[in-house]
């Protein structure tokens, strides 16, 4: 059995207004979208029961596994959460690529650079040992690629060259941080360190952290309100959309669901003395009909392989999924 488990059931209309106000680029956007619920009749039980059923399953495992979900209440139109284990105290891994992918195109906003501008890249200063998917696909000695391909391999193959890069070349980490720390509560997340940084000392990726609802906060935000030009926009959620990675996490229990749209990134740790540092996932699941919710499942400290943690992410999907659906 898992350690002890922490529930919250929480508002966001706080939250989200005053991230929207510390939001210079987001000046037509309204944070206060999420309303308080009186915990009674049939959203009572619905809240209930999602609760129960993520705190239960959390607990079967052995690790620390936070969770946190931003829905519609089916009647009335009103949002609400479901929060487990709700600490910032999750390592993002890659999940943090989806923070960059919204500096980097706030910042070429900013120079009024599109994201068909080319970059060149030599590959003598990639690292091989490295996740790189770019790296294996590009054999030239000077690489082109333009800047929406950089992104695409990071949100949708999870290329650590990829990120490295555009942190050097486009938006550093403290940049980046800033930036996201005015779409969602500062004590909700932090981003210390590249790719590359951690990949020297495993130990560092516990410094770029989040909490389920920080991370489900950003995700939500990026589908239902605006936070860049259009066109940016509608490329990460198309690109977050094609996802490739971890088919086996959030997504699993929603292929081949009617109507069902899925847009997800993932972040996957390091093992050292079998024990997973982390296994994540956050996703924006629109269902027919035109409602959507927000589940971002983060597993921490894991004693077991990756396919167990993939398992319980799948299961709390698939729990989220059947009471919402």
């Amino acid at each position: 059995m898992g350690g002890l488990t922490k529930v919250f059931g929480l508002t966001l209309a706080g939250a989200l207004a005053a991230a929207a106000a510390g939001c210079g680029c987001c000046k037509n956007v309204s944070g206060n979208q999420v309303n308080n619920v009186i915990e009674t009749g049939k959203a009572g039980w619905l809240k209930r029961a999602m609760t129960d059923s993520i705190a239960r399953i959390a607990g079967e495992y052995p690790g620390e596994i936070g969770v946190a979900v931003i829905y519609e209440i089916p009647e009335g139109g009103k949002m609400d959460t479901v929060a487990v284990n709700n600490a910032a105290v999750y390592p993002m891994m890659s999940v943090f690529k989806l923070h960059q992918a919204l500096a980097v195109c706030r910042e070429l906003d900013r120079m009024g650079v599109s994201l068909d501008t080319v970059m060149t890249i030599r590959r003598e200063g990639l690292d091989p040992k490295t996740w790189s998917p770019m790296l294996r696909e590009h054999s030239e000695p000077v690489i082109e690629l333009s800047v929406g391909d950089l992104l695409r391999y990071t949100l949708s193959q999870s290329d650590n060259n990829a990120s490295n890069l555009m942190f050097r070349r486009l938006v550093d980490v403290a940049r980046t941080d800033s930036f996201v720390a005015t779409l969602i509560p500062r004590e909700d997340f932090r981003i210390a360190y590249t790719e590359e940084e951690m990949s020297a000392d495993h130990g560092r990726a516990y410094a770029n952290r989040t909490s389920p609802l920080g991370v489900a906060m950003l995700m939500r935000r990026l589908f239902t309100e605006r936070l860049m030009s259009g066109k940016k926009q509608e490329f990460v959620k198309r690109t977050l959309a094609e996802c490739a990675t971890g088919k086996d996490r959030i997504v699993a229990p929603l292929i081949g669901k009617e109507g069902v749209r899925v847009a997800h990134k993932t972040g996957s740790g390091y093992v050292e003395n079998g024990v997973l540092a982390a296994h994540n996932d956050v996703a924006y699941v629109q269902l027919p009909g035109g409602r959507a919710y927000t589940l971002a499942v983060l597993v921490k400290d894991f004693k077991g392989n990756e396919a167990e943690a993939s398992k319980a992410v799948a299961r709390i999907s698939e729990a989220v999924y059947g009471l919402l659906k």
